[in-house]
């Protein structure tokens, strides 16, 4: 398929800027994967949609407060300085982009919070935005890691231009986040509240989990006509015997199996074995799935909105057949859903 065939318009007043209210009480579209029916739902109604052994796979990442803004040595420049990933825990090296990165060379120092609470300097270019950074810190691990929490943001897509607020801490991580590691939020899950998955317990459904750590590669757009030249960024991926097991036992007796987001179903995809099952794994994916593609794990997906010409929505359109998904998209932008990180849902059966 072609990046032109993920095009479509999205009016700017449907970016939703802010969460809903209530987490569980966003909109929520129902789309039948087989016949193309929508529904037009509220998010805890997924509750009518699982019974007893179905499977809901969860991503526990959390995210860190991986923006943080520091002063250039000698001009006191202020400099973002945005965290993807830790190197070397011994070394305090860390990969991150800064901007402007016209201004950042190897060598430079910067220096971040009141008392110069933590000291950098820059070792390496990677990309053009790219560096390394090794933090010049004698602490403890856990002294460091309290640093980051005090000088570091929560790190809203760069959409969304508005100050982040103390709610954004709470609202832009899910109520299941565990594991440490991810730069950007997997959205579907900010949907579930502890009532609704409460019910959802009690209803019988079990919670799988697996862990994907967001990187900025997820939203990295595409731009090669020919999406079979496109190449995703590798993200870290965990997926524990436990769960695995939890999710084949849902396969083997036919149950219903839901991959919650697009960075659950690259996890579950990237760990497929022969007889189409779930294994246990610790690695790296680079797995880019746009239609035509055969799933092996999930038969089912909750996902919010995505952008146009996204390698999500191209995902999507794998997953709930692309004539149906580019309808359901048109018909979620005339009923003014709300669209990306903090927006609405959608549920494909």
């Amino acid at each position: 398929m072609k990046l032109s065939q993920f095009k479509f318009d999205l009016p700017e007043s449907l970016i939703a800027y802010t969460p809903a209210e209530a987490r569980d009480e966003a909109r929520l579209l129902v789309l039948d994967k087989k016949t193309g029916a929508i529904e037009h739902k509220i998010f805890k109604d997924v509750l009518g949609y699982f019974n007893d052994k179905d499977v809901m796979i969860l991503n526990n990442t959390k995210v860190f407060p991986a923006r943080m803004y520091g002063n250039k040595e000698k001009t006191g420049a202020t400099i973002e300085v945005f965290l993807l990933r830790e190197l070397n825990k011994e070394l305090r090296l860390w990969d991150v982009l800064v901007d402007p990165a016209r201004k950042i060379r190897v060598g430079n120092k910067l220096y971040f919070g009141d008392n110069d609470l933590l000291v950098a300097e820059v070792v390496d270019n990677t990309t053009s935005r790219g560096r390394t950074i090794r933090f010049l810190f004698d602490g403890t691990d856990e002294e460091f890691r309290r640093n980051i929490e005090i000088l570091g943001e929560t790190p809203l897509p760069k959409y969304i231009k508005r100050k982040v607020t103390p709610e954004d801490k709470e609202r832009y991580q899910t109520i299941f986040a565990k594991n440490e590691g991810a730069v950007a939020a997997p959205t579907a899950g900010l949907h579930f509240s502890r009532e609704l998955m409460k019910r959802l317990e009690l209803k019988g459904v079990n919670f799988a989990e697996i862990t994907l750590h967001v990187g900025l590669g997820t939203f990295r757009p595409v731009e090669v006509e020919d999406l079979t030249k496109h190449k995703m960024d590798s993200e870290q991926f965990i997926i524990e015997q436990k769960d695995a097991d939890i999710v084949n036992r849902a396969i083997e007796e036919k149950q219903r199996v839901c991959a919650v987001g697009t960075t659950t179903m690259r996890a579950i995809e990237s760990s497929v074995s022969a007889h189409k099952t779930l294994n246990p794994a610790s690695d790296w994916t680079s797995k880019f799935i746009f239609p035509p593609y055969d799933f092996s794990i999930a038969n089912c997906m909750i996902t919010n909105f995505h952008t146009p010409e996204s390698t999500l929505l191209m995902m999507i359109a794998a997953f709930g057949g692309y004539e149906h998904v580019m309808n359901a998209y048109e018909v979620a932008v005339k009923e003014k859903y709300r669209f990306y990180s903090y927006g609405d849902a959608m549920l494909i059966i």
